[in-house]
């Protein structure tokens, strides 16, 4: 068996990042940037009122001082001429502030008669002005790689940017195995169960920006693994789920070395997830899955997400470890690394008593994989622990 550490660096090292491809900004979010994106604009194109007010020189404000209006400065509608000694633009949020106006005094600390004002005693200090380029100027990017955020797509769009380069989404084929499965709403013989972690698979994947292409379920002979891999054909990986175990049963690694498997590992010293195999076949990448819906779960967060994001053009490396306080005490790990279902909230972690990989009810109430090292010692609670974000 090889390490987690290990096993991961040889998954990382299967997969390169992807081609790019330029999309409408619309279809954008939750793409991965390509290219640097340059705002066209400075934001905002000019010098621009903060409230409603009127704007005014600055050196002329104080205490009952009065202005003539001259104008009107509304978003879309600004005002040309220029303000000078005792004149005043009536301004309104988002508005271009006239020539010569320095500071926008806001309407609560004005009296108005007629055309003309006069300021209040108690006046408002700030002078309510956005300067042009205050957000951003032309020539300013974003810088790949990057998911991009719906925050992101209205940045771009205020820089005038309608097309996009982003990394193409990776093809991810999902096979899952077994004479035992049968699809969601089919009736199950009396030795049957559900496949789900197909589904999943497929939701995880499509949550972290890659494409999930389904296939059907490969049953247990050697015509219908081979019928399943032939529909891989132009994915990114194929990703098998169950089998590739060494039972009388689990064909799945002797199919894909009759077909040219080049397998870098087999077997992990984790739980769950020990029967986990990787290597590439007919040129893509392949990841054996456990047939455990926990297990296979757990390892793709662990080993098919990081190379997902490598695919995407991020950094080839594990999923970012964070800490928290456990709030319970802990008996010494074994030989394996354990990734153990938990919850987190506020800053403290609770795993939970139930750790059977089969138990996908507990998977589905974790929101955290807490991290136990190899031949851990014993710890207690309030002592700090690694985990992984679940979502």
């Amino acid at each position: 068996m090889i390490t987690v550490k290990q096993a991961l660096a040889e998954v990382l090292n299967l997969v390169s990042p992807l081609p790019s491809e330029t999309v409408p900004l619309r279809q954008a979010s939750g793409r991965t940037l390509a290219a640097p994106a340059t705002a066209r604009r400075d934001q905002p194109p000019f010098a621009a009122s903060a409230m409603d007010g009127y704007a005014v020189i600055g050196l002329e404000v104080e205490p009952d001082a009065m202005f003539k209006v001259i104008g009107e400065s509304a978003a879309g509608h600004g005002f040309d001429g220029e303000v000078k000694a005792g004149q005043t633009v009536r301004i309104f949020t988002g508005a271009p502030l006239p020539k010569g106006a320095t500071r926008v005094v806001i309407q609560e600390d004005v009296i108005r008669n007629g055309d003309l004002i006069t300021l209040r005693r108690n006046l408002d200090e700030n002078p309510y002005i956005r300067p042009a380029g205050a957000d951003f100027k032309s020539g300013d990017q974003l810088v790949p790689p990057r998911l991009l955020t719906p925050s992101d797509i209205a940045l771009l769009a205020s820089m005038n940017i309608d097309q996009v380069t982003v990394t193409r989404r990776p093809v991810i084929a999902l096979m899952a195995t077994g004479d035992e499965l049968v699809m969601p709403g089919e009736n199950p013989g009396p030795d049957q169960i559900i496949a789900s972690n197909n589904f999943g698979l497929a939701a995880l994947v499509e949550q972290h920006g890659a494409e999930a292409r389904m296939l059907p379920i490969a049953r247990d002979n050697r015509a219908s693994l081979e019928a399943a891999f032939a529909l891989c054909e132009g994915a990114d990986m194929v990703v098998t789920i169950g089998g590739a175990s060494v039972g009388d049963h689990d064909l799945v690694a002797q199919v894909a070395g009759d077909l040219g498997l080049e397998r870098a590992f087999y077997k992990i010293a984790m739980r769950p997830g020990k029967p986990l195999m990787a290597g590439k076949m007919m040129g893509i990448p392949m990841l054996g899955l456990p047939g455990n819906p926990v297990s296979s779960m757990v390892c793709g967060h662990v080993y098919l997400l990081p190379a997902i994001r490598a695919m995407l053009g991020f950094p080839p490396e594990p999923r970012p470890r964070l800490q928290a306080t456990l709030t319970c005490d802990m008996p010494a790990n074994g030989p394996r690394e354990h990734y153990m279902r938990a919850r987190v909230q506020a800053g403290q972690i609770t795993p939970f008593e139930r750790q059977d990989s089969a138990l996908l009810t507990v998977l589905a109430d974790a929101n955290a994989l807490l991290i136990r090292p190899v031949d851990a010692p014993e710890i207690g609670k309030g002592e700090t622990v690694d985990y992984i974000p679940l979502g």
